[in-house]
């Protein structure tokens, strides 16, 4: 289990890494277009975004829109000795400074409990992701976590290009599956959730 997380971790993080400027961009924002035009994005008050490294499908264009649209948006902050992972409102675009692991985070003190985030949408990054909702992690088992603490009134979300979307992964019994996956050409329902969470 754990060598074939660590293969396609290698395999897919390479591939990921070759990746030019100028895909990365125009990847990113079809991915979080076909958010932002979904109806789970436009039913949702509350949005928890990451900040992507190392070619991850960027989260730029939902930040500018869910704090235009005036939403509660937020971001997650490590704390590496504690292996906790907080999630902290942000306001503007200019609150966030790079943090634990080279990865921007915000900067203030408006921590919200996870199980507090009520309706919304929960993204987060992964390596690879299934069809199903299966997703492989970064590998440091913070989201995860957070993820088993979370509502059900909050749709956990994964954006990937599309060769990062296998038939299949390997999981163990902490990971987490996602409710939906959305990638530059689909949307795929993994995790069921309640419908009451769309937009009519």
């Amino acid at each position: 289990m754990a060598d074939d997380k660590k293969y396609w971790r290698r395999v897919l993080g390479e591939c990921r890494s070759g990746l030019r400027a100028p895909y990365v961009a125009a990847v990113s924002r079809r991915v979080q277009l076909r958010v932002i035009e979904s109806p789970f994005y436009r039913a949702a008050p509350t949005i928890v975004l990451y900040a992507a490294k190392d070619n991850e499908i960027a989260t730029d264009l939902l930040l500018s829109d869910a704090l235009a649209s005036r939403r509660r948006v937020l971001l997650p902050k490590i704390i590496p000795e504690k292996r906790e992972l907080l999630i902290v409102r942000v306001r503007n675009g200019t609150e966030l400074v790079l943090g634990s692991f080279g990865i921007l985070e915000p900067l203030g003190t408006d921590i919200v409990a996870t199980a507090d985030l009520g309706p919304g949408l929960f993204c987060v990054p992964g390596v690879a992701f299934s069809r199903t909702g299966e997703r492989l992690g970064r590998g440091g088992g913070y989201f995860d976590r957070t993820l088993a603490a979370i509502g059900s009134e909050t749709i956990t979300v994964g954006l990937a290009y599309s060769f990062q979307l296998l038939d299949r992964l390997p999981q163990s019994p902490n990971d987490r599956r996602l409710n939906v996956i959305f990638t530059e050409s689909a949307i795929h329902i993994g995790q069921p959730f309640a419908r009451s969470m769309t937009a009519d």
